[in-house]
């Protein structure tokens, strides 16, 4: 646990005192901090989680600032995805304004050419997705498409089911990738492009740690 000088997030009047007021309903308040962490991203920018939890938690797990009378702690993984932002507190709730953005997925469009998928690789990658992948998710309403072969990069993307499927890390990681990687030795990194936030199966939830 470190304490900053200099606030990474810095925080509103407005915010503190909904904090400060929130955090009064609440046993043993004054022991109480704000933790705050970047949960994913959605639409081009971070998603966040934050939490009121007892300080005596914050030893080795983030960074802590002091606002007056109120702590936050930000998680040691989002602190360079939140240095310069700033809580605010608005008629709409909490607002995180963040000069910060996820860096974005390749996209393929009319700024860009089609991806030429008539190489010796891409179609070895097809092969694998249509004789090995789609096969075996599509029992679950899923598939997942080629999107791209770029040097030793393959950029898929998933559909039906698999779109904003809590477990479709899983899929990737431990199905498609595998496949992938074992029988295209020449590939070595498999990438989703997938917006998952935009899909409609119920079970989504932002990325966490």
């Amino acid at each position: 646990m470190s304490d900053l000088v200099e606030p990474l997030v810095k925080l509103t009047d407005e915010a503190r005192s909904k904090i400060v007021e929130v955090r009064s309903t609440e046993p043993d308040a004054e022991n109480l901090g704000l933790w705050i962490e970047v949960s994913g991203e959605a639409n081009g920018a971070y998603t966040y989680t934050m939490e009121l939890r007892p300080l005596e938690d914050a030893a080795a797990e983030g960074v802590v600032q002091r606002h007056d009378d109120l702590s936050i702690v930000i998680d040691h993984d989002s602190v360079e995805k939140l240095s310069g932002a700033t809580l605010d507190f608005t008629g709409a709730g909490m607002v995180m304004k963040n000069p910060n953005q996820p860096a974005p997925a390749p996209t393929w469009g009319a700024d860009r050419p089609e991806p030429d998928l008539s190489g010796e690789l891409p179609q070895k990658v097809l092969a694998i997705l249509d004789t090995e992948i789609n096969p075996a998710i599509a029992a679950h309403g899923g598939y997942a498409e080629l999107v791209a072969v770029e040097d030793t990069v393959v950029y898929v993307r998933m559909g039906g089911g698999c779109q904003g499927c809590g477990m479709a890390a899983v899929t990737l990681s431990q199905g498609i990738e595998v496949a992938i990687l074992e029988g295209v030795p020449e590939i070595e990194r498999v990438v989703d492009v997938t917006d998952h936030a935009s899909g409609s199966n119920p079970y989504y939830e932002a990325a966490k740690k």
